[in-house]
């Protein structure tokens, strides 16, 4: 009778993800022919860089380096999972668009953005758009076979090591000028702190390394990677909290309490996939112990309807009251990744929770891609891109990309 049931409740646990994966990649063709049909910019090049919730274009918008490599990275790993040839057609679109117009062959590394026209703008040197090309161009070689997109991407990451990799006490610094000298004003956009190191970008230089050893399983990579994996250990994960801190100085003291929710259990499975791929047992061991507290940490930032709060601010006890886009695209895939790691099915369950909440009030039904996010009331947050610097093909593609690739492995 026992065994009876555990089968009757494996069948059911397949089916039920079984159908997850199939409107998963139903919702993965809608998001990419989102962004074939409407943002491909033919007047100018490349793809616009900004449109919004009524698919309305603002043709003389910047372009961003992190939005085009974004889609590079995205149409990439499509085409790498479905080799569909507009893919890759896109693919190389944004790769080619990188090339023209946001590397820079003076000094090297990619400019922060360009103008509608492509002509150089903002000409920083932000590691963490760097390290988004790096990411992109790993995984565009797979997908193009182009041995010169490979040497590329290991040239960014020698760039990288170079300029901004500080030898005294290891992690990356956050910004520099054109030519790689500081900067006075190192943030990413308006609402991050000043700082010098920040967990956001280390975060996603160790993803695009990730990504890059890949396809260059180098030695000093390797070392790169487990460097990047002691910084999160010694100092990102706060240890006593299980949340992660997301601004340091240059000597890591801690500039920060902000929890950011999607940054929490998005780190936990880019941490454990980083360990897993260069073999590093004795870290995927310890990673594993953390994924699972730090995503019983995230709970708190869970509400009833399956959806993630954004942030908390601990100092005055104040909860931001938003849902954005990404952090419930990192929420399927963190919780996803605890489930498979504690076999406990409460996880699994607050994915399928959330992917019903992303269904009912984050998709845009009627124009297309995801809505930026929702506020306490249910509303549409206003004013918020559909298409920007910030809002890309990425964290909702990678979501479905990601989850159908596990499923697959699974069943």
């Amino acid at each position: 009778m026992t065994n009876n049931t555990s089968q009757s409740s494996n069948a059911m646990l397949k089916d039920q993800l079984v159908i997850f994966s199939n409107e998963l990649t139903d919702e993965l063709k809608n998001i990419l022919n989102y962004w074939l049909n409407y943002t491909v910019d033919e007047v100018n090049g490349g793809f616009w860089g900004k449109i919004n919730n009524d698919n309305q274009i603002t043709p003389d918008a910047p372009k961003g380096s992190v939005l085009n490599a974004r889609i590079l990275w995205s149409f990439s790993a499509a085409y790498n999972q479905n080799a569909d040839d507009a893919y890759l057609q896109a693919a190389k679109r944004a790769y080619d668009y990188i090339k023209a117009h946001f590397v820079d062959d003076e000094f090297g590394g990619v400019y922060w953005s360009v103008d509608y026209k492509g002509d150089k703008l903002d000409t920083k040197k932000q590691v963490y758009a760097n390290a988004f090309t790096i990411y992109a161009l790993s995984e565009y070689y797979i997908a193009s076979k182009q041995e010169t997109v490979k040497q590329e991407a290991i040239g960014l990451y020698h760039l990288l090591v170079d300029k901004s990799y500080d030898k005294d006490q290891t992690g990356y610094l956050e910004a520099f000028t054109r030519n790689w000298q500081q900067l006075g004003d190192l943030r990413l956009s308006a609402k991050d702190a000043n700082e010098k190191k920040t967990m956001n970008t280390h975060l996603h230089v160790l993803e695009a390394y990730t990504n890059l050893y890949r396809i260059w399983p180098d030695d000093g990579l390797k070392q790169q990677l487990e460097s990047l994996i002691n910084n999160f250990f010694d100092h990102f994960i706060d240890a006593e909290a299980n949340h992660l801190v997301l601004f340091f100085d240059e000597d890591w003291n801690r500039r920060s309490d902000t929890v950011s929710y999607g940054h929490d259990i998005e780190a936990t499975w880019l941490l454990l996939e980083a360990a897993e791929v260069i073999g590093n047992h004795e870290m995927t061991g310890k990673i594993k112990d953390i994924c699972i507290a730090i995503a019983n940490a995230t709970l708190q930032g869970l509400d009833t309807d399956g959806g993630l709060w954004y942030e908390y601010e601990p100092a005055d006890d104040h909860l931001i009251k938003e849902k954005h886009w990404w952090v419930q695209a990192e929420a399927m895939v963190g919780f996803y990744n605890t489930w498979q790691i504690s076999e406990d099915d409460k996880y699994l369950q607050l994915v399928l929770s959330n992917w019903a909440f992303v269904k009912d009030k984050i998709l845009d039904k009627q124009n297309g891609e995801w809505f930026w996010g929702i506020k306490a009331d249910g509303s549409i947050m206003p004013g918020e891109d559909k298409a920007g610097l910030w809002k890309c093909p990425y964290h909702n593609s990678r979501a479905c990309i990601e989850i159908i690739k596990r499923i697959k492995i699974l069943t």
